[in-house]
């Protein structure tokens, strides 16, 4: 073979493997974009940050290593998205079968959104319940799924599984409808919990307003708790489940008519707005201090 012959096999051979190259590239990442489907990442996948990889991110996931979800700040919400005036009212740890329906029959009553922050294993229980909140509008929030209100002092990889368990279980519940927050038990925050929420398109979701209503401190307390912390900021916690919520019932009721009589229209949490957005905003009780580290919230 002459000399000319040689470099133009080689040339050849060269960029035949330039192009196969490229090929195995390209499916490599069609495969990741098919696998992995933002919020939709198996707990068990990503423990350890071992999960597949994500664009963008570190190759590790939606865990630790992880990267927010587009859009999605790791910063804890408080604001609200109706405006400086809104109020956010936020209902945990349910759905339960007596008190939920109550609960909503109310909200509508008085033309109110709320978000609901809800147990993994309650959601599973009663989907028809989840299906229902969703129908009438409200938002989902993930409140893990053991109420672990400690979890702050646990592994990542057991604040993941936490986390993204129940995320799972609540959206099966739902019938499509996606999980669009992350309230930590008890404000049991902790950096990584805020990135594994982020990064499956949760907004970490603080309150400002702790009406004490898991205590049972009689209907009229918890309206004065309102009346008396609404000043702090604009999201205000009152629980769904975890026992007998009849003063809790009975509370909203007045509250959400004060509300009325007050000209505060009520709305979501920010979900997609920049921490610098909150910095101007009054102190979150779920920072300082977490008064939801002395109740079940």
């Amino acid at each position: 073979m002459g000399f000319k012959a040689r470099i133009t096999e080689r040339g050849t051979r060269a960029r035949t493997a330039v192009a196969a190259t490229a090929m195995a590239v390209a499916a490599t990442v069609w495969g990741v974009s098919a696998l992995v489907e933002p919020g939709h990442t198996s707990a068990h996948d990503v423990a350890g940050g071992h999960g597949p990889a994500r664009p963008g991110g570190s190759g590790s996931g939606p865990g630790p290593g992880g990267t927010p979800a587009k859009g999605i700040p790791e910063g804890i919400a408080h604001a609200s998205e109706s405006g400086a005036n809104a109020v956010n009212i936020t209902i945990d740890d349910g759905p339960d079968p007596r008190w939920t329906p109550k609960v909503l029959d109310l909200l509508a009553e008085h033309d109110v959104k709320a978000t609901f922050c809800m147990i993994g294993p309650q959601a599973k229980a009663h989907p028809d319940l989840v299906k229902r909140v969703v129908a009438a509008g409200h938002r989902l929030c993930d409140h893990t799924m053991n109420h672990d209100t400690a979890m702050d002092k646990k592994p990542v990889a057991y604040q993941e599984q936490q986390i993204l368990d129940a995320k799972k279980l609540i959206e099966e519940a739902a019938g499509g409808a996606k999980v669009e927050y992350y309230r930590a038990p008890g404000g049991a925050f902790t950096p990584d919990s805020r990135r594994i929420a982020a990064a499956n398109g949760m907004r970490p979701l603080g309150w400002n307003v702790d009406t004490k209503d898991f205590g049972k401190p009689g209907a009229a307390a918890i309206v004065d708790a309102v009346k008396r912390e609404i000043g702090n900021g604009p999201t205000v916690l009152f629980h769904d489940g975890g026992g007998n919520r009849a003063q809790t019932v009975e509370a909203l009721d007045g509250v959400l008519a004060w509300l009325k009589q007050q000209g505060r229209p009520t709305g979501f949490p920010i979900r997609t707005a920049p921490e610098a957005a909150e910095a101007a905003e009054a102190p979150d009780a779920a920072d300082v201090p977490e008064p939801g580290r002395n109740h079940a919230s």
